[in-house]
């Protein structure tokens, strides 16, 4: 048993190293465009607020075709901006085996 675990953490291990190795040898640098200031996120949110309480029964159709495409840029531009953490499937997968050997 001991020998398998040795097995399959010597081909994780060399899973991953040799995957980082080949990307870090791309000439290719991709630059990232810098993250939205959280005052210019709050700004683009409270505009989504304000047009929520909006009466909109008052409106005719070219003003709220006009409020629509407005959320949809706002919302594109939260997401574009907004990013997250994102856990690849590799490291998961290491995370859970990692936690089935000491646990």
């Amino acid at each position: 048993m001991k020998r398998f675990n040795l097995i399959l953490m010597l081909a994780i291990a060399f899973t991953f190293f040799s995957s980082a190795s080949v990307l870090a040898g791309g000439k290719d640098k991709v630059e990232t465009k810098p993250k939205m200031p959280e005052a210019e996120m709050k700004i683009l949110v409270d505009r989504l607020e304000e047009i929520k309480t909006m009466d909109r029964s008052m409106m005719d159709r070219t003003e709220k075709k006009e409020l629509r495409s407005e959320v949809r840029e706002i919302n594109e531009e939260i997401k574009r901006d907004g990013g997250g953490v994102y856990l690849s499937i590799g490291a998961l997968l290491l995370v859970i085996i990692l936690l089935i050997l000491l646990l």
